[in-house]
């Protein structure tokens, strides 16, 4: 059972009024029987100094009278030891009396005293003894013996008073014992439910005491410490708001290593850039959490200098991702050298600049290509093929294809960059799709049939119009049923059809054409890449018209999708939104 102070306390005086009552047990019944026996020992000896006063003859005659006046047993004895009266027994009888205690110290001191247990009536005697001289010879002695059950009574009388006495003054004290017990634990135990509102988190106010003593200091301490407890968890949550409002609005990674190097702390931004690959990686060191060797390196290196480090780092297997790590300590106290670590993103800004590289250096070479061309030719008609009228039209007609050719790399460049730039102007309208891949057919008609490439029109008549840019839209069909018919084979055939979604209408233009390889598709769409970069361009293709079009299918808020199979054809869907009215 839980001991509270309350009852520490009162058993505390519990204990003290035992034993004090246990102390004055002893001292008094000592007390008592030494005055008792002190008392029956002064009686006797007056009544042996009064008997002492006849002679011996007379003492004789009135010995029982002496007895009986003096409540005792009185024996005359010679100076040899010998018994010559006894007030209760038959001296005949008696052995002698010289070696007696009480005799043998009257013999030295003229009075003497003894305390015997009687083994006949089972109490202890008390035995005084004087001298009887005659001048200065001893002639003999006389001695008075009393039972000292007087005493055991007296005592008994008194202990049963000072019982009496014990358990009122024990009640009493402990009354008193519960109430100042109460008032002593009662301020403490109201500070112990105080304080245990407070560790709770429960919101507790101000402890007030109505005491006067140290237990009123006490809860104004306590009061001053919550005070400024209170006042130090707000400013500390407030900065901690402030950090993490700061850390979570970051788009920097953070990560904050504790003093055993294990991660302790990691913001949002970091966890959306890692966490589908890594997982909760709290309470794990970073080689544990990334299996990263430059990461590691990096780390041990500022671990070493304490200098901030900063290093270019990439994480993930799956979707490797580029960082740019930079290592640091947080200020804070010198026994807790913590380490934040600042993940920066640069991978789209990595695979932009690749772009860039890429889309300047596929520029350069779609533009040199032809104009290297025109150059070519325009020196050789220069040089003297300007007087043979067939061979000078012959190189003019190459030029002029030539210069179609950058003169549709620069519009097809030009709609790519309005597009994205938002600056081209849509003009939405309610299409009809079959209409709309009417129109197309006649455009590349001439195309196909010249390559004897059939193309079957599948569109249903009744498909829900879709919201687009008549145009655009125009220009996506024309792009996409181009490819189809520029890369099918001869006698090949491209099957237009169309189908409806709750969300979506899609048109599909599937062809038997070449293909693509599987682990080319997702590359198409992007500018300048061709799958068969030779056979394209003698085409006259420029690389961007997938590129056009699946621009031109976000601004419509659809998407384009491609399957393939190499050398057994191509099926490009477009997903067109439906709108509900």
């Amino acid at each position: 059972m839980k001991r509270n102070l309350f009852l520490k306390i009162l058993f505390s005086y519990l204990v003290i009024v035992s034993l004090s009552f246990f102390i004055l047990d002893l001292l008094i019944k000592n007390e008592i029987k030494k005055v008792m026996t002190g008392k029956i020992e002064a009686e006797l000896l007056t009544y042996a100094e009064l008997l002492n006063l006849n002679s011996a003859q007379k003492m004789s005659d009135q010995l029982k009278q002496i007895a009986r006046i003096s409540s005792s047993r009185v024996t005359l004895v010679d100076a040899q030891g010998k018994v010559f009266a006894d007030s209760e027994k038959d001296i005949a009888k008696m052995e002698n009396h010289l070696n007696r205690p009480e005799l043998q110290e009257a013999k030295l001191r003229g009075k003497g005293k003894s305390i015997r247990f009687s083994s006949s009536i089972g109490i202890d005697m008390l035995y005084v003894a004087i001298t009887i001289k005659e001048g200065s010879e001893i002639k003999g002695y006389v001695r008075l013996a009393r039972p000292l059950d007087d005493v055991q009574s007296m005592i008994e009388k008194v202990y049963q008073s000072i019982f009496l006495a014990m358990m009122i003054v024990t009640v009493i004290a402990l009354v008193i014992a519960l109430i100042f017990s109460y008032r002593l634990s009662a301020p403490i135990r109201a500070m112990e439910r105080f304080t245990e509102r407070l560790r709770q988190g429960h919101p507790v106010g101000t402890l007030l005491l109505e005491t006067a003593d140290e237990t009123k200091k006490l809860a104004d301490n306590i009061n001053y410490l919550l005070d400024e407890l209170q006042s130090q968890i707000r400013l500390a949550n407030e900065e901690k708001s402030k950090l993490m409002t700061a850390f979570t609005s970051m788009t920097e990674g953070v990560l904050i290593l504790n003093t055993e190097d294990k991660i302790e702390f990691v913001n949002q931004a970091l966890s959306n850039i890692l966490s589908e690959q890594y997982g909760d990686i709290n309470g794990k060191t970073l080689m544990e959490a990334f299996r990263s060797v430059d990461l590691q390196k990096a780390f041990l290196e500022f671990k070493e200098t304490r200098i901030n480090v900063s290093r270019e780092i990439t994480l993930g297997n799956i979707e490797p991702v580029i960082l740019n790590v930079s290592i640091s300590a947080v200020q804070g106290h010198p026994e807790e050298e913590k380490t934040m670590i600042v993940f920066h993103d640069v991978t789209r800004l990595k695979k932009l600049e690749k772009i860039r590289i890429d889309f300047v250096a596929n520029v350069t070479h779609e533009i040199r290509t032809p104009l290297t061309a025109i150059i070519g030719y325009l020196e050789t008609i220069k040089a003297g093929a300007i007087n043979n009228i067939n061979e000078t039209k012959k190189f003019i007609d190459i030029i002029l294809k030539q210069a179609e050719r950058l003169n549709r790399l620069v519009e097809d460049l030009l709609t790519i960059s309005k597009i994205e730039l938002n600056e081209i102007r849509f003009n939405f309208e309610n299409v009809f799709l079959s209409d709309a891949v009417t129109n197309v057919i006649s455009i590349v008609e001439k195309k196909a049939t010249s390559k004897k490439i059939t193309i079957e029109n599948n569109m249903p008549e009744k498909l829900r119009p879709v919201r687009a840019d008549r145009d655009r839209l125009t220009q996506i069909l024309v792009n996409v049923l181009d490819n189809a018919v520029k890369f099918t084979p001869e006698s090949g055939k491209v099957i237009i059809a169309a189908d409806e979604t709750d969300a979506h209408s899609v048109v599909s233009i599937i062809d038997t054409g070449i293909g693509v390889p599987k682990d080319e598709i997702q590359r198409l769409g992007e500018r300048f890449y061709r799958v068969d970069k030779t056979r394209s361009r003698d085409l006259g293709g420029t690389g961007l018209g997938l590129s056009i079009v699946k621009h031109l299918m976000i601004a419509h808020g659809g998407r384009m999708e491609i399957e393939s199979q190499f050398g057994r054809g191509t099926k490009v869907s477009l997903f067109f939104p439906l709108h509900k009215v």
